[in-house]
């Protein structure tokens, strides 16, 4: 104390302050200082007083510490104290258990205290907030002591803080953050406040699943040595209950994550089972409730089997098996681990099939089902395996057509094999041996094999029994109603009542909705009088149960019998109710069996939870066959002769009806089959219709397009034919010019050859008249004559020669001009007349490529028409109506006036 004087601010001198004004001094400190220093020390010594002064402390103390939480948010030394002071104000100590009556009573007070402080605390909704934020804090001693806080006011009140954090920003994930720290200890309280906030709240558990807490919880749990781990494992298996239990979302999501197939290692188990930790048989025995509630049967029928199914494929289903036959396994392991194999396998007829497949390692091997049942009917193994083993059975058969015909058939005389064990045989041991317990599982086992089977409950009829040498067999029908009898004798001894429950059960299952089993049940005349005798007496409360049984059984004697057996008819058997029983006890006994309260258990759950042996009384499955039957049986027998009658007859009468109605519903199923067929006739008729229209609107469309391609061909051979004309006309014109100008250039050639002959002339009559003269000199004559070799000047001859030679010379000189012209425009012409040749040789061409084409366009117009032709004939077969093209030309022509008419009277 003497440090909180030294805080308080003086030395204890005399007699010292109560611990309510030291904190009433320290409180007033903490709202007064100003340096941070002192109110750190104030918060501190609060601290070391709140667990011996805790009313004070909570009392006066707690808003300025939780001010202190707001206004000193930098410090991470004060927001520890403070938070560890709040924790000392509203948690209890729960470590230490009361040893006596005043010690609890003050446990008792200090658990109020507690809740009181809760209260106030969370009055404030912005505490809960404040507190979130703070978690941001990476300072371990802030943070630890801040998850710490938060658990505790979860565990106090649990649905006000999680209505607080549910709407608080951010508030969820903030939490979810602890799990990803690197500090285990931080990671732990985490997990354990993760339990603490998901319990119940089903918005919780989405949001924190959404927030990748199975990824996250499957790594720890691997991290940590998966079943071999230690607490951290638990309390991550507890957090994943609470997430998935009663939570459907958080269910698919686990599956759709595929996290089913990360739980396969969970469950491999060595050769050696001995000596197994009791963390390791809790972390085994939390990891198989998983796995049920994936697979429970209050969930939806989809959900479970798509998870069954996922089961199977991963292997997880063979895990399991291979654990339920290991040797070394703890008992309580492998109960719960026959119980998660039967709900794996309900109703999915793959794991039922797998699990018929399944060998025990014995030698010889054996299917694990005859060996489950081994220990069922074996009165030394435990309650609850027994148990468990009975639940496997029933829900190996549940919805197993196959399975059940399997085990009556290993009751057939045909299939019985003595040289090894079968289910059959053990049931009949068990349904018949001295322990009470085996003969009610036993009766329970065999009515599920029977279970909405009409063909085994036939085929158990055949089944026959030894009872001892030297008599013949009897029935198992038979057997069981002797039993029954028997077991009433031993009543006098002692209690059997749960034998003949047992067996009233299996009876009541077995003649239920089958006639023939009745007959065969009414067929022995003890076992009417033993019915009615037993529903007769007055007998303590345990035997009302099974006089209510004996009523069921003798009202579905009533209900299903055929009238086949003349002295046991309906009517018989109701007179002998109400003279020996009296309608109204018959069913006041009948309803007594829905008024138990093992009924009210039974019809709970299928799974056969009981915690003694002798509350063993009712199976689930037959309490559904009550509720059933109960209403029918009681109306059945309380009818008279005369409403039976009438009842008959109206049942006559809507026989009939219902065969009239039958014969028009069977003419109704024909022809509503027949409008179908035409229907689907007519459907196809109109498709055929519909592409024989478009067919033929194609048709047309390339008609038309043949049409137009035959007139633009039409229009460009004429064109063709024009030119060609007219480069004909230039080649005859060209042809004329070429002939005037050979005529030219001959008359020309005669010209020249004649002015040759007369220059030659010349030169002769020149030469003679020099050699007259007798002047002799050389004469040089020229192709050109140029003069007279006469040298004088004043020859007349030589004077007339020169003028002459000059004009011929210019003539000559004038006609080779003229000749070089022709030539050059007869070169001219004669070319002009060979390129005109080629192209009167390719328009040739042209024009027979032409009359080539038009010839196919004309035969492929004919194919054409034909083809439209047919189909118009197509269509008139199918009822439409085809118009022709010259009607379709004449109504255009018809609309074609009509406008011009209009137009006219518009004009004028």
């Amino acid at each position: 104390m003497n440090y909180i004087w030294e805080v308080v601010g003086r030395q204890p001198t005399g007699q010292q302050p109560s611990g309510a004004e030291t904190i009433q001094k320290l409180c007033d400190r903490m709202a007064s200082s100003t340096l941070l220093e002192d109110r750190r020390d104030a918060v501190r010594a609060i601290k070391s007083l709140s667990k011996k002064y805790r009313v004070e402390v909570g009392t006066m103390a707690m808003d300025h510490l939780l001010r202190i939480l707001q206004s000193d948010r930098t410090d991470t030394e004060i927001l520890g104290y403070a938070l560890d002071t709040l924790y000392n104000i509203v948690c209890s100590d729960e470590e230490e258990e009361p040893e006596d009556s005043e010690e609890e009573n003050q446990q008792k007070q200090e658990d109020d205290l507690g809740a009181r402080f809760t209260e106030e605390f969370i009055g404030e909704p912005d505490n809960i907030t404040l507190l979130l934020t703070l978690l941001e804090e990476f300072d371990f001693h802030v943070r630890w002591r801040g998850v710490k806080l938060l658990t505790v006011l979860l565990k106090s009140q649990c649905a006000p803080v999680q209505s607080i954090v549910l709407v608080s920003p951010m508030g969820v994930s903030r939490l979810m953050d602890l799990l990803a720290d690197s500090r285990e200890v931080i990671r732990n309280d985490g997990l354990l406040l993760l339990q603490q906030l998901t319990k119940g709240n089903t918005a919780i558990q989405k949001i924190v699943a959404f927030e990748n807490a199975f990824e996250r919880l499957l790594e720890i749990i691997t991290e940590e040595g998966s079943s071999d781990g230690g607490i951290v494992v638990e309390d991550c298996l507890l957090l994943l209950l609470n997430l998935l239990k009663n939570n459907s979302s958080n269910q698919n999501f686990l599956k759709e994550g595929s996290y089913i197939q990360k739980m396969k290692p969970w469950f491999e188990v060595g050769d050696d089972n001995s000596g197994w930790s009791a963390q390791k048989v809790t972390n085994l025995h939390l990891m198989l409730q998983l796995v049920r509630v994936m697979v429970s049967p209050v969930n939806s029928p989809g959900a479970t089997a798509s998870c069954q199914k996922a089961m199977f494929q991963c292997g997880l289903l063979q895990q399991l098996c291979t654990i339920l036959m290991a040797t070394g396994v703890p008992a309580d392991i492998l109960t719960e681990t026959i119980n998660t194999v039967s709900e794996v396998i309900r109703g999915s007829e793959v794991n039922q099939d797998y699990f018929a497949s399944v060998n025990a390692p014995s030698n010889p091997p054996r299917p694990a089902i005859v060996v489950l049942l081994m220990s069922m009917v074996n009165e030394r193994q435990p309650f609850v395996l027994r148990c468990a083993v009975l639940y496997c059975f029933q829900c190996f058969l549940y919805k197993n057509h196959k399975g059940q015909g399997e085990i009556v058939a290993t009751l057939l005389p045909s299939t019985i094999d003595a040289s090894s064990i079968s289910a059959g045989q053990l049931l009949c041991g068990g349904l018949f041996s001295a322990d009470s317990l085996s003969n009610w599982c036993a009766a329970v086992a065999l009515a599920h094999a029977l279970q909405d089977n009409l063909t085994q409950k036939e085929q158990l009829l055949r089944v026959q029994l030894a009872t001892s040498l030297g008599k013949p067999p009897v029935s198992l029908l038979q057997q069981c109603t002797n039993s029954l009898s028997q077991g009433d004798k031993l009543e006098r001894r002692g209690s059997r009542v749960q034998t003949k429950v047992g067996l009233l059960m299996l009876l009541c299952t077995w003649i239920s909705n089958c006639p023939i089993a009745v007959m065969h049940f009414l067929h022995n005349q003890d076992n009417v009088p033993f019915l009615t005798g037993q529903i007769s007496e007055n007998l303590g409360e345990d035997e009302r149960l099974v006089q209510g049984l004996c009523a069921l059984l003798l009202g579905i004697c009533i209900y299903y019998n055929d009238n086949s057996l003349e002295n046991y008819t309906k009517e018989k058997l109701k007179q002998l109710i109400e003279k020996r029983i009296g309608k109204e006890n018959f069913v006041e006994k009948l309803g007594f069996i829905s008024k138990h309260e093992l009924y009210s258990r039974a019809a709970q759950k299928p799974q056969p939870a009981f915690s003694a042996p002798e509350h063993m009384l009712f199976d689930h499955e037959f309490t559904k066959l009550i509720k059933e039957l109960e209403g029918m049986i009681t109306k059945a027998v309380l009818k008279s002769s005369e409403e039976e009658k009438k009842e008959e007859e109206v049942k006559k009468t809507l026989e009939q009806h219902d065969s009239i109605v039958t014969q028009y519903k069977e003419l109704i199923r024909e022809q509503d089959c027949q409008i179908n067929e035409l229907k689907e006739q007519v459907a196809s008729l109109t498709s055929q219709s519909e592409t024989l229209q478009s067919t033929v609107t194609q048709q047309f469309s390339q008609m038309q397009q043949h049409k137009d391609q035959y007139n633009i061909l039409k229009l460009k051979l004429g064109k063709d034919g024009h030119v060609n004309s007219l480069q004909t006309e230039e080649q005859s014109r060209l042809r004329k010019k070429l002939e005037e100008l050979q005529r030219q250039n001959q008359l020309l050639q005669t010209q020249l050859t004649e002015r040759d002959s007369l220059m030659t002339s010349l030169v002769c009559v020149c030469v003679c008249v020099c050699a007259s003269e007798s002047v002799p000199h050389l004469v040089f004559v020229f192709v050109f004559v140029s003069g007279c070799g006469c040298r004088r000047r004043c020859c007349p001859l030589r004077v007339r020669q020169q003028t002459q030679g000059s004009v011929c010379q210019e003539q000559v000189q004038a006609l080779l001009e003229s000749k070089e012209l022709m030539e050059k425009e007869l070169s001219s012409a004669t070319s002009s007349a060979a390129v005109m040749q080629t192209e009167k040789s390719k328009l040739q061409q042209e024009l027979q490529e032409s009359k080539k084409e038009q010839d196919d366009l004309l035969m492929l117009l004919a194919d054409q028409d034909q083809k439209i032709l047919s189909l118009k004939h197509r269509l008139q077969d199918l009822g439409e109506t085809i118009e022709d093209e010259d009607d379709l030309d004449a109504r255009d022509q018809f609309d074609d006036d009509d406008d011009d008419e209009e137009e006219e009277e518009c004009d004028e």
